[in-house]
């Protein structure tokens, strides 16, 4: 078989794999997640066997340190999989929710139920721990899942979807053989063969750097939920409680730099920024960010900070890097964010609650803030349990995705008899 033949051999098994999951019950799906979830600690040696051999593949590449760590499964990770899965099986199954009911006046009753997208592609990068996130988010939400992880994790991707079928299939006579499947290959151009498939992939999902996104949702003919950049903004508007505007911008840039709901933009209100500007870029200095200023608040906070460039308001660092820009109020930040802004996440720091309001209203974003961190756009964070990613279209899913976002909806009717004059 040829790589496009194997794909839609992939697929298709997927597909039929997709129509069997309805029939699985609740009991039965959390049966089998929390099979999964044991399977995974008890092999747990095996899993960092197959990881070591990654790790090696990772280490000849010449990985940098950062993807190094995000590729290692230790004990402890390990058991942070199973126990996520184990916080799946608990959540409400999102399938069959009644989304809307009504009886029309012809005496047809209508409901609008959640029910499966079908089959879901995930393409990510070095992380085997999304393996289990996702599969155990698309199997409780009814779905086939087709996982394609980054060529340094394949061993590890594959043990751990191998544990997961043979836990599934033990534990439930009915279990979908192939409702979670690894793609074989590291060949990148099993990536637009897969996502070429109209007729057996119904949505993909991918996770990682822009430039991965871009090519991903560049190549697919299939639906493809995006989140290129995660420029998050902090503004600090001119009712600011101080305290809260230093402890939140802080938490937002410095809890996580390397994560996409981290702070990489602060805007202050032009009427407070005298005030606010020397305690939180100090604050900030403490912690080793570079500050890059426009003129105005390079003026405030002289050496502690450096000047900005125009580059600098459109850049994602997920470093100890930030941009900071003096506006003029509300109407000023709104400005900046919905042309710099990458539907991410904004916050406003304020005491003023119909400046706030505005605020929320206004920001053309997937998640608003007021006086909280941005570090709260978070799926576990959200209640949704383990996250499947987040989304910043505006068509469908948008935010945090979980596991009503991994269901679409069907209209179900129901006459005596009912004709149509």
């Amino acid at each position: 078989m040829n790589l496009a033949e194997d794909m839609i051999a992939l697929a298709t098994a997927a597909k039929s794999a997709a129509r069997l999951m309805p029939r699985l019950s609740t009991d039965q799906k959390n049966l089998c997640l929390n099979a999964m979830a044991e399977a995974l600690e008890t092999q747990a040696e095996a899993i960092q066997v197959a990881n070591a051999l990654d790790m090696e593949t990772a280490r000849a590449m010449k990985l940098p340190q950062s993807m190094m760590d995000r590729l290692l499964l230790n004990e402890q990770r390990i058991t942070q999989m199973a126990q996520g899965l184990r916080e799946v099986a608990a959540l409400p199954d999102p399938v069959g929710r009644v989304l809307a009911e009504t009886e029309r006046p012809s005496g047809l009753k209508l409901k609008k139920i959640a029910c499966p997208i079908g089959v879901v592609v995930m393409i990510y990068e070095s992380r085997p721990n999304v393996t289990a996130d996702a599969a155990g988010l698309c199997f409780k939400s009814g779905n086939a899942t087709i996982l394609r992880g980054g060529k340094e994790a394949l061993n590890s991707n594959q043990i751990i979807a191998r544990l997961m079928v043979e836990a599934g299939q033990a534990a439930c006579d009915e279990f979908p053989h192939n409702a979670i499947q690894v793609v074989p290959t590291t060949d990148r151009a099993a990536i637009p063969e897969l996502l070429a498939l109209t007729e057996s992939v119904d949505l993909c999902i991918p996770r990682g750097g822009e430039s991965l996104i871009r090519a991903v949702a560049e190549c697919s003919r299939v639906p493809v939920i995006k989140h290129y950049k995660g420029i998050c903004s902090v503004y600090l508007d001119g009712a600011a409680d101080a305290d809260k505007a230093v402890a939140i911008t802080v938490n937002s840039k410095t809890h996580r730099t390397g994560v996409c709901n981290a702070m990489e933009t602060l805007l202050v209100d032009i009427r407070c920024a005298e005030e606010l500007l020397p305690a939180v870029g100090q604050a900030l200095a403490e912690k080793n960010v570079e500050i890059r200023c426009c003129p105005k608040a390079k003026a405030i906070l002289g050496n502690l900070a450096v000047n900005a460039v125009n580059e600098d308001w459109d850049t994602e660092y997920l470093d100890l890097i930030c941009s900071v820009r003096v506006v003029d109020g509300v109407d000023g930040a709104l400005e900046h964010i919905n042309k710099h802004g990458s539907g991410h996440t904004e916050c406003i720091v304020t005491e003023n609650e119909a400046t706030a309001r505005r605020f929320q209203l206004e920001a053309d974003t997937s998640t608003v803030f007021w006086n909280a961190s941005t570090r709260f756009s978070d799926g576990g964070e959200f209640g949704m349990g383990a996250e499947i990613g987040i989304s910043t279209d505006k068509i469908g899913a948008r935010g945090p995705m979980g596991l009503a976002e991994l269901t679409t909806y069907k209209w179900l009717g129901e006459g005596a008899g009912l004709t149509r004059a």
